[in-house]
C-alpha cells in the first residue's frame, strides 16, 4: 500500500508546474555551451582550492580572485539564474510536501486505530 501511495505522490509531483519548470531549466542548462564552460571552470578552480586546503595551504590571492570572478560569471548567466529559480521553487514545493507527510506521520502515530487504506 505505501509503495502505491508513494508512486502516486511521485506521479503527482511530476505533473506540477514546479517540476516541469525545473526539468526545462535543467535541459536548457545542459544544452547551453557557455554555461557549461563557466560551470566547468568554476568547478575546476574550486577543486584546486579544495586540494590546497587539504594540504594545509592557502590559495593565492590570484586564485581567490579567479574563483570569485568565475562565481560571479555563472551567477549573472541568465540560463543559470533560471535554473536556480526553478530549483528554489521545486525545493519549496518539496518542503511543503515533506511537512504534510510529517503531519500525517504524527497523526498516524497518535491514532490507536490501524488503517491501511
Amino acid at each position: 500500500m505505501i509503495d502505491e501511495k508513494a508512486q502516486d505522490l511521485g506521479r503527482l509531483i511530476g505533473q506540477t508546474e514546479e517540476y516541469k519548470a525545473l526539468k526545462r531549466a535543467s535541459e536548457r542548462l545542459r544544452e547551453d555551451a557557455d554555461c557549461q564552460r563557466l560551470l566547468t571552470d568554476m568547478e575546476k578552480l574550486a577543486g584546486e582550492i579544495e586540494a590546497m586546503a587539504r594540504t594545509g595551504k592557502e590559495p593565492t590571492p590570484a586564485q581567490t580572485e579567479q574563483y570569485d570572478k568565475a562565481v560571479q560569471s555563472i551567477q549573472v548567466n541568465p540560463v543559470y539564474q533560471q535554473m536556480a529559480v526553478a530549483q528554489a521553487n521545486f525545493e519549496k514545493l518539496m518542503s511543503k510536501v515533506n511537512a504534510r507527510i510529517y503531519e500525517g506521520i504524527q497523526k498516524g502515530a497518535a491514532s490507536p486505530i490501524i488503517t491501511l487504506g
